[in-house]
């Protein structure tokens, strides 16, 4: 009774939705890959602050840690969206899931740098492939007027996905070698959600993309519970009835304003890295602690208030964005993420705590006893030996065995934790931070999670899935993922050891600032259109190819 229950409650939502039942289950499996992602993305925040100390990790060492899933997640975009286009969307999906358990899997036997970087590039590849191929995958089996919900979908999966995450860091906090069970616990829904889509439906549009009509027609008639999906096929296969003639050098050229496309494409995951929210996620924990969360378990238990936050924040926007509209929702959350940084900018430059004395204060004994330290007082003739240490070949052994040089490092944590005293980070050696800004610096923090939520988060991947033509759609979300993950890469490479908090938060800012007028200039209105009304465009992106045209000319006569 109470499983016809919930089965009844499951169809209900389906039909409130405006899409039918199996339309709206193909869209939450492929949407796992979304949950997938967002659990990967947040993990390395609690799990940095256990793996730094328990591999002794300096700064830079830390960064390359986080930025080593980019790298793999930016190789990906470079090479998946030809893997997409040629051998479809689900396939993309399944290989990306069986990878994902792979690199996990790789993660866990060892206590080696060398194979955590390893295991993280694979896992960035998978999340970066699933993310291009799960965006398209559900904009092609969508109904129009229920498109900006159901992809909407994969970006709430996503922040659900750093919610568990940020649990998982605060569960297993004070557990010695949590952090392998926080990489583990991934394992099983990758494998289920391989398994699941092997026997759900390949798209519609890519099916007639590779001239099987009559499998397109199956498809449309089961996705639309209809026994009659003539018109709709017949609308599908007029969109792309030449899009088979584009190659990929035909997205930088006029043709069909693909060049004004891509253009907007690229700009807008422009803007979604340089505002900051993913180089924020990363180091969520590490912000938290230089803000007067000393404990791990403060500073993770903390951080799972963040991703409570984003969760909270998505769920309006992924419901109303077929009614509200994309631009709109832009818009809001860039004003807002405005606001609440330039609030956090000013409190932190209050605190005087920075990234860098944070992350090279982590030891085995901040782990275990929950005290914070600080390296800063190690002698010069320590810190030589210590910084050697970490660049030695045997540093990046693939075995669990500690090398003398580690063996070293911790000697020298112990004798700084024993009688060392810093003379910087002055909050964090005298005393704790301020109550009062200690808690503004969170509020305000929560407030830009939120705004980005609602904004770039969910709407910038919206927009890209619906103003590429179906037959280079794959490549161009490639193209403007590479973009979105290069500049991730680049960003998390300094983000610790570049500048303060108060001006990472003024620089962001500025890009918030940015990315609003942006949008209201340049990005179009899609709601309650089709997703060939949404490639179109026609009138919008042929001005803002004559507005190139026009600078091109200007420029050649000067």
């Amino acid at each position: 009774m109470l499983q016809k229950s919930h089965f009844q409650f499951f169809c209900a939502f389906s039909l409130i939705s405006g899409c039918g039942t199996f339309t709206f289950l193909s869209s939450a499996v492929a949407a796992v890959s979304g949950l997938l992602m967002g659990y990967e993305l947040g993990l390395i925040s609690g799990a940095l602050l256990q793996m730094s100390s328990i591999l002794v990790l300096s700064c830079k060492e830390q960064e390359i840690v986080v930025s080593s899933l980019l790298f793999g997640a930016l190789f990906a975009s470079l090479t998946g969206g030809f893997l997409i286009d040629r051998f479809g969307r689900r396939p993309a999906i399944i290989i990306a899931s069986s990878l994902l358990v792979l690199g996990s899997l790789i993660l866990l036997p060892y206590e080696s740098y060398g194979i955590l970087i390893v295991g993280r590039i694979a896992i960035g590849i998978s999340i970066s492939l699933s993310s291009i191929a799960t965006c398209v995958y559900i904009a092609e089996i969508a109904p129009q007027h229920r498109r900006g919900l159901l992809v909407s979908l994969n970006e709430l999966m996503i922040v659900i996905g750093i919610l568990f995450a940020y649990i998982s860091n605060y569960a297993f906090a004070s557990i010695s070698h949590g952090w392998k069970y926080m990489f583990g616990l991934v394992i099983p829904l990758g494998a289920l959600q391989a398994v699941a889509m092997y026997f759900l439906p390949p798209s519609p549009r890519f099916l007639v993309m590779k001239n099987n009509d009559e499998a397109a027609r199956k498809v449309l008639e089961k996705l639309r519970e209809t026994s009659d999906a003539t018109k709709e096929l017949t609308v599908i296969k007029s969109s792309l009835k030449d899009e088979h003639q584009y190659s990929f050098l035909d997205l930088f050229r006029s043709k069909n304003n693909m060049r004004a496309r891509m253009l907007v494409g690229l700009t807008l995951v422009f803007f979604v890295q340089t505002t900051g929210q993913p180089n924020i996620l990363f180091y969520a924990s590490t912000v938290l602690k230089s803000v007067g969360f000393q404990s791990n378990e403060a500073a993770s238990l903390a951080s799972t208030g963040v991703g409570v936050v984003k969760v909270v924040s998505t769920v309006p926007a992924t419901v109303f964005v077929d009614q509200v509209g994309s631009k709109t929702f832009l818009c809001i959350g860039s004003s807002v993420m405005a606001v609440s940084l330039v609030t956090m900018g000013l409190v932190n430059r209050n605190i005087h705590v920075n990234f860098t004395n944070v992350c090279r204060s982590q030891s085995p004994e901040d782990f275990f006893l929950q005290r914070p330290g600080n390296l800063t007082g190690v002698t010069n003739g320590s810190l030589k030996d210590l910084f050697a240490s970490k660049a030695s070949p045997e540093r990046l052994s693939f075995g669990a065995q500690k090398s003398p040089h580690v063996a070293r490092t911790e000697e020298l944590n112990r004798t700084a934790l024993a009688g060392g005293k810093s003379t910087t980070g002055s909050h964090m050696e005298s005393g704790e931070v301020p109550v009062v800004l200690k808690w503004l610096s969170l509020g305000s923090l929560l407030v830009y999670v939120a705004a980005f939520s609602i904004g770039l988060g969910p709407m910038s991947w919206l927009v890209l899935s619906e103003i590429f033509p179906g037959g280079i759609r794959g490549r161009a979300m490639a193209l403007t993922s590479s973009m979105n993950w290069g500049i991730n890469l680049l960003i998390s490479l300094t983000f610790l050891t570049l500048i303060g908090l108060s001006s990472v938060c003024f620089i962001y800012t500025v890009m918030s600032l940015a990315s609003l007028a942006f949008v209201i200039v340049f990005i179009p209105e899609t709601k309650g259109c089709s997703l060939d009304c949404s490639t179109a465009a026609v009138c919008f992106f042929g001005l803002i190819s004559e507005v190139i045209s026009i600078v091109n000319n200007r420029l050649k006569k000067l």
